[in-house]
């Protein structure tokens, strides 16, 4: 990773799906398939579940988890075995989530049985595999929190203004050219603090940052 990417990470940014998923697997007999999604919270989670679960309603068992925040957290996360023996799909499914530094995501795996036991082992290898089947091939999005900001700088900084934003990577969204510069543009949350006190170096405090409704 880069040492910009490494900031942009310090400030909120992590990946999401881009799109929707699907990748399938056969093993011993039965037919694996993994669908997975974005999901901003537990309810979008809730309805993706509920909509592969009835696309597959004729499978055997259509197994889930999701992580609905930002990669490795566990304020908003869910599971089922939706049959299989207790611990042996959900979890496997939420703990290959949950280290896979991706956020907001829910995995569907939706299995055909194909008349031979896999075994608890098995059966957790097995829905463990097959989201990391799906994550192998996953497009990805990254996602920062962003607040929008209004910044009136004199035209001698307006050159370092953009340097900084573009450093940041804030989103430039206008500029209206008075008697002074107003640029809005959406930054990074967590690197409001930075972009107030450069703001402030680099027009001798004259500079200034607030925060739109």
């Amino acid at each position: 990773m880069s040492g910009e990417a490494q900031e942009r990470e310090g400030w909120g940014a992590f990946q999401v799906p881009a799109r929707r998923h699907r990748v399938e697997e056969t093993i011993r007999g039965s037919r694996f398939i993994t669908s997975v999604a974005r999901t901003r919270d537990e309810a979008e989670a809730r309805a993706f579940v509920q909509e592969i679960s009835q696309e597959f309603s004729d499978a055997t068992h259509n197994c889930w988890a999701f992580v609905a925040g930002p990669p490795g957290e566990t304020a908003r996360i869910g599971l089922s075995d939706d049959g299989e023996p207790h611990g042996t799909a959900g979890r496997p499914m939420l703990e290959t989530l949950l280290h896979s530094q991706v956020g907001e995501i829910c995995a569907v795996t939706t299995r055909y049985y194909g008349g031979t036991k896999l075994g608890r082992g098995g059966l957790g290898r097995a829905y463990a595999g097959g989201v990391n089947l799906a994550l192998e091939s996953l497009p990805t999005a990254e996602k920062v929190d962003r607040t929008p900001v209004r910044i009136r700088v004199e035209y001698a900084a307006v050159d370092p203004l953009f340097r900084l934003l573009e450093a940041l990577g804030a989103v430039r969204e206008g500029e209206e050219y008075g008697e002074d510069v107003e640029v809005t543009a959406a930054v990074p949350t967590k690197a409001l603090q930075r972009l107030r006190r450069e703001v402030a170096q680099v027009t001798s405090g004259q500079g200034e940052v607030a925060q739109m409704e």
